[in-house]
């Protein structure tokens, strides 16, 4: 498994030994030490380090490694490419791709080079698995933590999200961590739509807060797709875990308070 140190490969770690499988967990950067069934290999797919060495005996691969704030087109386009042509030639069985729900139809250089890997994925002479999820709450909730430091809220309210619990996410890889492949799966999706706006009014409560939101009408085509739902997949629901519900775990919820009259559409 590639980018174990991440978000989604820190949740699938535990998963993936609990369901009795020896993981051979990859990073630019991993801890010192090995713990339980998890054995830590330094990898990075942008110039190939250890690349053939890790691949050694290696049924299955979930290549989890992305860069969504650095350099995309070395490590998700380039770095899929370098990583499925050695899979290739080291005989692995399956390749598990995780992906992003609407990648297809957001002019959003992150997204169209998540695109270009997952062409090259299923190009493959691997049999191959690509699992589309939707954000997860870690994600929004990142946003979100770097907004909050703010004494106004400038937010593109209108946009369209359906978070996920990334350990959802995780456990649904997990039961495609065989070596029957399944191609395109469908999509996986929180449990709800909401707007930025009803996201972050339930993170202000949880955090027991109060700052005003301010609505900006960003242009461009990218913030027009998502304010369309185009990140969205309402006919797909898989998880379970609600935005409220996964706030209240990581914050101490304090009392609700009523901000409706502190809320601008400018």
């Amino acid at each position: 498994m590639t980018g174990a140190t991440g978000t989604l490969g820190t949740a699938l770690r535990p998963r993936l030994t609990a369901a009795d499988h020896t993981v051979p967990a990859a990073s630019r950067s991993p801890p010192n030490e090995a713990k339980g069934s998890v054995n830590w290999v330094e990898l990075d797919v942008t110039d190939g380090s250890n690349i053939k060495s890790a691949l050694e005996n290696i049924d299955v691969v979930i290549h989890a490694a992305t860069a969504p704030q650095g350099d995309t087109a070395a490590v998700d386009v380039q770095g899929t490419k370098r990583l499925i042509e050695a899979a290739e030639v080291a005989g692995v069985e399956h390749f598990v791709y995780p992906s992003i729900v609407g990648i297809d139809d957001i002019p959003y250089s992150y997204y169209e080079h998540k695109a270009i890997a997952e062409t090259a994925v299923a190009k493959s002479d691997i049999p191959t698995t690509i699992i589309r999820s939707t954000q997860f709450h870690a994600f929004i909730a990142e946003l979100l933590d770097f907004v909050a430091k703010l004494p106004v809220w400038p937010l593109p309210t209108k946009l369209q999200l359906q978070p996920i619990d990334v350990g959802e996410v995780a456990d649904i890889i997990v039961e495609h961590a065989t070596l029957t492949a399944s191609g395109r799966t469908d999509p996986i999706g929180g449990p709800e739509v909401r707007s930025v706006r009803e996201l972050a009014r339930a993170y202000r409560a949880a955090r027991n807060l109060r700052r005003p939101i301010l609505h900006v009408p960003l242009p461009g085509d990218t913030v027009a797709a998502f304010r369309a739902g185009d990140a969205t997949c309402p006919d797909h629901r898989g998880g379970v875990l609600t935005w409220e519900e996964w706030l209240a775990q990581r914050y101490v919820t304090g009392p609700n308070e009523t901000t409706t009259q502190m809320e601008s559409s400018m």
